[in-house]
């Protein structure tokens, strides 16, 4: 074999593995090179339809359903006045309106929480259940009533570190049984929304 033939066929390896080289270059360039990957979107809890956050069954009554529920879309809510109060809180009544045409019923705690920053967001601990109290089954009729008692402490009872107080738009209103709830404003109170710290308790719905 000549010496230049021996060369070339020396020489075709190395080309090779040049090449191999310079092309593993050329790939690992362009992913460098290439734009971040995209991470699928973040979701959150505002719903694109309504702005409002998206309601969080939490202080949801342990009560079963009774036979002929009032539906929460049947339901209206409001507070009225209470018992009064003591040093440190105040007593007021929750009350469960029916705003339909047939009868419907009620039986055990509604649950209840303050919410706000304008969107539904839960503030704080959800009402505890004060079981002590009489919670029969309560037939409404169209326009009729059912009331529960709702204590609430006075979040100044609490230094601002332990509280971490806002002003609260109203309360949210899961009915016994439920898990619809219903929005009742009210911009009298403050609320806690450190989870440190309870200021509802509420009694079991009866008849006015």
């Amino acid at each position: 074999m000549s010496a230049s033939t021996r060369a070339s066929v020396i020489a075709r390896p190395a080309l090779a593995l040049a090449l191999a080289a310079a092309f593993a270059w050329g790939v690992a360039g362009c992913a460098s090179g290439a734009g971040p990957s995209q991470s699928p979107a973040s979701s959150d809890s505002t719903s694109a339809d309504t702005g409002t956050a998206s309601p969080r069954p939490t202080g949801t009554s342990s009560s079963q359903p009774v036979d002929g529920q009032c539906a929460t879309s049947a339901l209206a809510g409001s507070i009225g006045p209470g018992g009064g109060g003591a040093a440190g809180h105040v007593e007021v009544t929750l009350i469960l309106t029916n705003k339909g045409t047939t009868q419907c019923s009620l039986q055990g705690w509604p649950g209840v929480s303050f919410v706000g920053d304008g969107n539904g967001t839960q503030l704080g601990n959800p009402a505890q259940f004060d079981r002590s109290t009489p919670h029969d089954t309560v037939v409404l009729q169209p326009g009729g009533t059912a009331q529960a008692p709702l204590k609430i402490t006075q979040a100044g009872n609490y230094s601002d570190s332990d509280c971490k107080p806002q002003k609260a738009d109203g309360f949210r209103v899961y009915p016994p049984g439920s898990t619809e709830s219903l929005f009742i404003g009210n911009t009298n109170y403050t609320a806690c929304t450190s989870t440190t710290v309870n200021l509802l308790t509420v009694g079991g719905l009866a008849a006015p």
